[in-house]
């Protein structure tokens, strides 16, 4: 692609800027390891949940988003559900909460407060910082192959894919390892900034382009329409017919069976908690549970307009001016490609090199919280507890520094070869994660699991999820989560079962700090003998409803900006009703009810 001179400037003068901020705020975050990894837990909760949203809004998920859109059209807004994007509203309406009020450093430190520190706890606390290194390996390679196939389409220079990816990973952990958290929150507010102006432009441009009428003459019938049955329905013959085949691909045929397992997945997952990576790491940054759940609710809330205007802009310009392209050569396309191929045919100069260093900003984002987030699970909970729990700040820091590198390393190494963006998405969204949900669920609702029930659920989860793609390569992933849950939950409540409970000391004091609901029935009663004045938490029917009424406040997030775009005011007019209902309901049942 042939970039103006105006576009190459606004692109470097952005590099410069991000990597500028990263520097001079590095002092900061070398004080020690808690300002290194969690900005000395000081940072707003508004400035935390803007930069956590920034993080999710990556360039690898948007264009796997674009390329959903313009296949699946309204029905796609379901299919983020796979990861889940609905978890932000478990965070929000509890979890978070919980969460903070361990007051520790990273998720497997948290399960000293669950399970003590016996053999069971130590076991426990070794597979999640096995757990959260090889996923923010699969999330580096996730990153690594998006940002090649991005930059190879846009940038001006010859070079691979795979060569650009490393040089924008190398400007990126410049920053990142110098900084820790102070520079990846303080640039992702930055980048957030130059995304959202970046992506409304986008959305402006196709509604002006694009008339409802050329719309309706580049799409099939059922296209428009957010609800389904239990077929998709939706046929591309004689409009773009390789889109059918990418239907049958996908496994997405019978729509209203994915949808159940996405939803089945989704809510355990949920209950779960976060995964040991960027989002648990700013849970545990906020000054106060109070807080914590806040950051969460507002991810929502920044995110999914800009975000959708991006999204449903290129997909509507797509669809109308590249599909008859795409029909009449009539071969296989690679539909992860048509977010850079919008971009190169439809935005003018100067918005290029906006939108080119907006989606930089993206990638940018979403790696560089994941590559400060891994590291302290190998220096805090492994070198700093069982190395050398004696050595000074600055040799943490440094360690900090050695571990990020090594594991940009290995990330890039697996991103050589994986072969598609969709593939490894759904292989850690909908495989490896679900090793994670059964002992991550048990451990906030059932007393008597214990440490070694959690090792073993872990252990039995994750081979599961390494060995399925293996044995059945051609199976979906999604399809897949049952089995490994299965394996996990019998792991778990063998672990559990044939071993002794935990210390009940232990037991007592995580219910009555925390106060999850749940299955906590003898330790709720040891715990108001010590003491009556104790008020267990009776909060479950709220939180449900506040759940159920968050989801749909999110899914409208969702559809408004895409009604938006493509002119379909009485729909946007209907969802943006629904989302101000929802809106008075969570203040009411959920933000005015928030206690620390």
């Amino acid at each position: 692609m042939t970039l103006g001179g105006l576009d190459i400037i606004i692109i470097f003068i952005y590099l410069g800027l991000t990597v500028f901020i990263g520097f001079l705020i590095s002092r900061r975050a070398s004080k020690n390891i808690s300002s290194y990894f969690l900005g000395g837990k000081t940072i707003p909760w508004w400035v935390l949940g803007v930069s956590n949203a920034s993080g999710m809004f990556d360039i690898t998920g948007t264009m796997w988003l674009v390329s959903m859109c313009f296949v699946y059209g309204l029905k796609s807004a379901w299919l983020p559900w796979i990861w889940p994007t609905f978890n932000q509203i478990f965070l929000m309406v509890y979890l978070s909460a919980w969460l903070r009020r361990s007051d520790v450093m990273t998720g497997a430190e948290w399960l000293k407060t669950r399970f003590g520190t016996g053999r069971g706890a130590t076991l426990s606390h070794q597979v999640v910082v096995i757990f959260a290194i090889v996923s923010a390996i699969g999330f580096i390679s996730y990153a690594f192959k998006g940002i090649g196939k991005f930059a190879y389409t846009f940038l001006p220079w010859e070079l691979s894919p795979d060569t650009y990816a490393l040089i924008i990973i190398g400007i990126t952990t410049l920053y990142v390892i110098k900084g820790g958290m102070y520079s990846v929150v303080f640039t992702e507010l930055l980048q957030f900034c130059i995304m959202t102006i970046a992506s409304i432009a986008v959305g402006i441009i196709a509604i002006y382009a694009v008339s409802p009428e050329a719309l309706n003459k580049a799409i099939p019938e059922g296209w428009k329409d957010v609800f389904f049955g239990w077929t998709l329905n939706m046929d591309w013959s004689g409009i773009i017919d390789t889109v059918n085949n990418k239907i049958e691909k996908d496994g997405f045929t019978l729509f209203g069976f994915f949808f159940m397992m996405m939803l089945f997945k989704g809510v355990l997952s949920s209950m779960a908690g976060p995964v040991p990576n960027y989002d648990m790491q700013r849970i545990l940054a906020a000054r106060s549970p109070r807080e914590a759940a806040k950051m969460s609710g507002i991810v929502s809330l920044v995110m999914f307009f800009p975000r959708y205007m991006l999204v449903a802009g290129l997909t509507i310009l797509a669809l109308v001016f590249l599909g008859p392209e795409i029909h009449s050569k009539n071969e296989i396309f690679d539909f992860e490609l048509i977010l850079p191929y919008a971009i190169q045919n439809f935005i003018p100069a100067g918005l290029t090199g906006l939108l080119i260093a907006g989606l930089l900003a993206a990638f940018m984002s979403t790696y560089a919280a994941t590559v400060n987030a891994a590291p302290a699970y190998f220096v805090n909970d492994i070198y700093k507890k069982y190395i050398n729990p004696h050595a000074s700040d600055k040799r943490y820091v440094n360690l900090s520094y050695l571990v990020s590198f090594i594991l940009v390393a290995v990330g890039i190494v697996f991103g050589f070869f994986v072969t598609s963006i969709n593939d490894i998405m759904q292989w850690l969204f909908g495989a490896l994660f679900g090793g994670y949900t059964a002992s991550n669920l048990l451990k906030w609702h059932w007393w008597r699991f214990n440490g070694y029930g959690y090792f073993w659920g872990m252990i039995s989860g994750l081979l599961g999820s390494l060995i399925m793609p293996l044995l059945f390569p051609e199976l979906q992933p999604l399809y897949a989560f049952p089995y490994i849950l299965l394996m996990a939950t019998v792991g778990s409540f063998l672990g559990t079962l044939l071993t002794p409970p935990d210390d009940e000391t232990v037991l007592k004091s995580f219910y009555k700090k925390v106060r999850p609901w749940g299955v906590w029935g003898p330790i709720k009663d040891k715990v108001k003998q010590d003491d009556p004045s104790f008020e267990e938490n009776k909060d479950m029917g709220r939180d449900i409803y506040n759940i159920l009424t968050g989801t749909i406040w999110q899914l409208s997030l969702v559809v408004i900006p895409i009604y938006l775009v493509i002119q379909e005011y009485f729909y946007m007019s209907i969802a943006t009703g629904v989302m101000l209902l929802c809106s008075v309901s969570l203040k009411v049942f959920w933000l005015d009810k928030l206690k620390d």
